[in-house]
């Protein structure tokens, strides 16, 4: 029952997807990144999302980029997404790269987006 209630009460239910901050050379800091050993998994002339071995994302943020710095968190169902976004009060929007999210306030004051992944989800690589 206490869990229940727990997930009742919470806000959304979600794990760590990635988080996300500026670059001023994209190209340069994804190279970087790559050394690393970071997997470059979409690109585009504002923002690239590269990943580690476990799956946690850098999402680097171009100069024009639309999207803010945050931190992404990650929910299992295109339904849990809308129920958060709902309880949140926010608007969900699909990206370019067929991910869908919400921006919300995290602790603190700080963005987060609240963001599902579809099956056919495989990322982009564009200029």
């Amino acid at each position: 029952m206490q869990e229940i209630k727990e997930q009742r009460d919470s806000r959304f239910a979600a794990v760590m997807d990635h988080i996300a901050v500026k670059s001023e050379d994209l190209e340069r800091d994804v190279a970087e990144y790559e050394r690393m050993g970071f997997r470059l998994e979409t690109l585009y002339h504002d923002w690239a999302m590269l990943r580690d071995a476990r799956g946690f994302g850098i999402a680097l943020l171009g100069r024009g980029s639309k999207h803010p710095p945050h931190l992404g968190l990650r929910v299992e169902s295109r339904e849990d997404l809308e129920r958060a976004a709902a309880r949140e009060g926010r608007p969900v929007h699909e990206h370019r790269d067929r991910s869908v999210s919400f921006y919300t306030k995290g602790v603190g004051g700080n963005a987060v987006e609240v963001i599902y992944y579809p099956p056919d989800y495989t990322g982009e690589k564009q200029g």
